[in-house]
């Protein structure tokens, strides 16, 4: 439900970048009318694909709120069987349909991608589909560039209607769809296990009592009440034994000129709360053994300001989607040696944004490229690739989506970063582990336990 701050093949090149092709119905002057009628509230393609393998958008899985502290997880289309199956031995069948990255774990690693029927389940609050009509006209990308973020939205997504015409507008305007993709306002989980699987072996890292708010999506926001941080997430560490009273919190701007983000860290004993400005980019992540950097969660999560992101095309692609079955069981079933066991895999075809990132000039990362598949409902990216500074792609990530109804919301739900020159991995989600259960649940908070002033007053000793 929430995105992943913390917890957290050699030789194959990237291609030259795709031709650009224009997006139906997406246009280079807004036209907010079009989400009334071509275009879904959100800006998706209201109809379906030619051979209706992707149905038309009808609203989506709406249910009515529950009572606050009520688990949110419902069990969803476990009855249905896959349509096919993508392998090592049909997989130039399904090319045009896969992307570079999962070609790269099928064929290096054996992964199976068992594709199901699909479901456009994806929904939001009325407020959020107003708030995206309003944000057509008033959301303006940064004049120093587009990369730095963006002023006037607040409520939905910042540009629905994305600007094919210029790749970088349209790039920069779809980086910022997925950051500030709609989760909910307000959610918190009791246990929320980070895992890295490593020579096939299963670890926990880091485990947390996990809350965030969503500061812009909160039901009475509008621009002149934003405080220009559209997430703020506080994470308490239970396990393992070594972590244990660990605090972070964390703040994320959607324009980083003028609001910057902001980490703060509690370390256990010490009875002090630090900033800790330069934890961002490519560090390393410290609860992924080296794997991961900071920026890689999410399939790309914090400041975008180090690339330079371009519209490449959309397209139809299988894609992890409506994987509730994997909230109902534990980690240690749900991983394996290089990926999650196909038996708790959901794949279906939808049309995805192609976005493609590369530095900035004068700045360094370890991935000087990387690309990104954005679900059109959503705005969340569920698939993509990094390469490294030779042009070879060395990583795939991967988002499995979870449909909550009751939010509505279909959402970020399990996180994955996979180094494809070694097989090991990070998971971050919401899977029991051992004696731990978990839940996701949503309701209010008290925005102050966002605030480094009580997570200060909260300190020990």
């Amino acid at each position: 439900m929430k995105r992943r701050d913390f917890g957290l093949l050699a030789g194959t090149s990237l291609a030259a970048a795709a031709v650009v092709r224009p997006a139906h119905a997406q246009s280079a002057t807004p036209d907010a009318t079009l989400l009334t009628t071509t275009l879904t509230p959100m800006g998706a393609e209201r109809a379906g694909n030619a051979d209706g393998s992707i149905p038309a958008w009808t609203g989506g899985v709406v249910s009515p709120p529950l009572p606050p502290g009520t688990p949110v997880y419902v069990r969803m289309f476990e009855d249905e069987q896959p349509l096919y199956t993508v392998d090592a031995s049909n997989m130039d069948q399904y090319a045009d349909l896969l992307s570079e990255g999962t070609k790269a774990q099928i064929q290096k690693y054996g992964m199976t991608v068992p594709v199901y029927k699909t479901h456009r389940t994806a929904a939001a609050p009325q407020y959020v589909y107003d708030n995206a009509a309003k944000n057509v006209t008033r959301a303006q990308l940064d004049p120093r560039g587009g990369r730095l973020g963006f002023t006037g939205a607040v409520g939905g997504p910042p540009f629905p209607i994305i600007n094919t015409a210029d790749p970088l507008t349209g790039g920069a305007q779809l980086i910022w769809n997925h950051l500030t993709a709609w989760l909910d306002y307000s959610d918190w989980s009791q246990f929320n296990p980070g895992c890295v699987v490593i020579n096939g072996k299963l670890i926990l890292v880091g485990a947390t009592f996990s809350r965030s708010i969503y500061p812009y999506y909160a039901p009475d926001v509008t621009p002149e009440n934003y405080g220009g941080y559209y997430s703020k997430g506080n994470y308490y560490y239970k396990a393992p034994a070594a972590v244990i009273g660990q605090e972070d919190l964390v703040w994320h701007s959607t324009n980083v000129n003028i609001h910057p983000d902001i980490v703060w860290t509690l370390l256990n004993g010490q009875g002090r709360v630090r900033k800790a400005p330069n934890q961002s980019y490519d560090d390393p992540n410290p609860s992924s053994d080296g794997i991961a950097s900071l920026d890689e969660s999410s399939c790309f999560y914090g400041n975008p300001s180090q690339y330079d992101w371009s519209y490449v095309e959309k397209k139809e692609l299988l894609v992890p989607y409506n994987c509730n079955k994997q909230n109902f069981t534990n980690i240690e079933e749900l991983c394996g040696p290089h990926f999650i066991n196909p038996e708790y895999m959901r794949w279906e075809k939808h049309r995805v944004w192609v976005l493609e990132a590369n530095l900035h000039p004068g700045i360094h990362n370890v991935n000087s490229k990387r690309r990104f598949y954005l679900d059109e409902d959503t705005w969340v990216a569920l698939l993509g690739e990094g390469y490294d500074g030779s042009g070879d792609m060395w990583k795939a990530y991967m988002i499995c989506n979870a449909c909550v109804p009751s939010a509505p919301a279909t959402c970020e739900q399990q996180t994955m970063i996979f180094q494809l020159q070694t097989g090991d991995w990070v998971i971050n989600g919401c899977m029991g582990y051992g004696n731990y259960t978990n839940n996701k649940y949503l309701g209010p908070q008290n925005p102050s336990d966002f605030e480094p002033e009580e997570m200060a007053a909260r300190a020990s000793f």
